[in-house]
């Protein structure tokens, strides 16, 4: 019983740890903080390290043990992803995931003209996504319905009368709509 007036305060200590951690390393992706908190993260892991080999007989705390070691071993893989990707220059600090289209799957329109509710919601995506870049110039109803109707042709060319599906990505800092055949 003595091992659990030891053991519990310092698991709630290095939960507490890790959550602040967490914390440190969101706000360091997100721009706010300069620095990676290696420290900290160094100090979490020395922490969970000493549990490692100790023997643990209370199954709650083991339990406890275990859960924040996997959780610290899944973070650490997120956060090692994310610094491998920004210093490949493929992560942009403080960057604002563009809303997905709707879920649900519209059939095939005939090539003579496009949905005109399609062309309303990458119009207002495209129009959103210029305007979280800073531009202000939004994409003209004639020019996307035309965009649109040529891409259906051009895959109803290559792969026959598939259904298309069409989203708005940005690339080089500019909103595209990119366009494929769905399966």
């Amino acid at each position: 019983m003595n091992d659990r007036r030891h053991i519990g305060p310092e698991l709630l200590v290095i939960e507490r740890n890790l959550k602040e951690l967490q914390s440190l390393y969101e706000r360091y992706f997100a721009g706010v903080e300069k620095l990676e908190p290696v420290k900290q993260r160094e100090q979490l892991a020395r922490s969970l390290r000493q549990f490692a080999n100790r023997r643990i007989v209370q199954t709650d705390l083991r339990f406890q043990y275990q859960n924040l070691a996997q959780r610290f071993h899944a973070y650490a893989g997120y956060w090692d992803r994310i610094l491998r990707l920004m210093d490949e220059g493929r992560f942009v600090r403080g960057a604002v995931a563009l809303p997905k289209p709707p879920p649900e799957a519209k059939p095939a329109q005939p090539a003579t003209g496009a949905a005109e509710d399609e062309v309303a919601i990458l119009q207002r995506q495209l129009r959103e996504a210029g305007a979280r870049l800073g531009a202000d110039d939004a994409q003209e109803r004639a020019r996307i319905t035309r965009f649109l109707d040529e891409q259906r042709q051009k895959i109803r060319a290559a792969f026959g009368e598939k259904a298309v599906e069409f989203r708005v990505v940005v690339e080089d800092g500019k909103p595209h709509i990119k366009v494929r055949a769905k399966k």
